[in-house]
């Protein structure tokens, strides 16, 4: 048996005696500039560049990964999505504040970073700066199918962008897949999570394209409830949630997993004699 500290052996929480968390959807206490869609998966700022604050509609669990993928751009702004947590519920907030950074961060217990590749990751009590070692660049997605951080085991799939399906959509899969893309590319997928410590603290750690940027925050109340925070701020005009499988994948997704891995690239799967439905799946998700 492998040991208790094995974060490859550990996965998630969840099993028999702890199911999975729900699917994630976006709070109803959103920016005034903000239009969710009726699933609650897809968040839109309608006009401006700012009140575009979101929150997720449950706190997340220790180790699940609130996942937005960048749908759409706007020119003509400077800056980009931000995200992270906070321990506030958002049906307490008076109003939800213009910007996520500083005004809700001002607010207190709110941890909250401009997506950026290159992320302060916090050295821990005593060591110094220089022994922060910078995440490895991850393998490719069918040499290594697990992003490990710290307890937790998270199946890579679906953490990673991919492009819309078209004459190029091999080789910008592998852009995404080796995350050389700017981190707000559009259909970059953007996440972010906690891990709990044994201290009564937790870690949050941001993904972007199935790499692991560290711990971005560290301290953080793990016994409160944590909301997550997506500020659809600037040059980033729409988001939607992506849902992540933590246990066993579904049947499903493995048909999905051994379809794509049998063609040169998507556009072959419209070739194959399959329900329309699950050819769509294999090509868009």
């Amino acid at each position: 048996m492998a040991a208790a500290s094995d974060p490859v052996e550990l996965g998630g929480p969840w099993g028999p005696a702890c199911p999975e968390p729900p699917p994630i959807r976006f709070h109803r206490v959103h920016g005034a500039n903000i239009r969710v869609d009726p699933s609650g998966t897809r968040a839109t700022r309608v006009e401006s560049f700012a009140h575009g604050v979101c929150f997720s509609r449950e706190p997340l669990a220790p180790g699940q990964v609130f996942l937005v993928e960048i749908e759409e751009k706007e020119l003509g702004w400077c800056g980009h999505l931000r995200l992270g947590l906070t321990a506030l519920d958002p049906a307490s907030l008076a109003a939800v504040p213009e910007f996520s950074l500083p005004d809700l961060v001002s607010l207190g217990h709110t941890w909250v970073f401009a997506i950026t590749r290159h992320h302060n990751r916090v050295p821990r009590e005593g060591q110094p700066d220089a022994e922060v070692v910078a995440p490895s660049r991850p393998p490719a997605l069918l040499v290594e199918p697990y992003l490990c951080i710290e307890q937790f085991r998270i199946p890579r799939d679906r953490l990673v962008g991919r492009s819309r399906p078209g004459l190029y959509s091999h080789l910008l899969d592998q852009l995404y897949e080796l995350n050389v893309l700017p981190p707000t590319a559009r259909r970059s997928r953007l996440g972010v999570l906690f891990c709990p410590r044994g201290d009564g603290t937790a870690d949050m750690h941001i993904i972007i394209n199935g790499e692991d940027m560290g711990p971005s925050a560290r301290g953080l109340p793990s016994a409160r409830p944590l909301y997550a925070v997506v500020d659809v701020f600037a040059s980033t005009k729409s988001v939607r949630l992506v849902q992540l499988e933590y246990g066993l994948p579904s049947l499903q997704t493995l048909c999905r997993l051994v379809i794509q891995r049998s063609v040169v690239h998507r556009l072959a799967i419209d070739g194959l004699r399959l329900p329309r439905g699950l050819k769509d799946f294999c090509k868009y998700e």
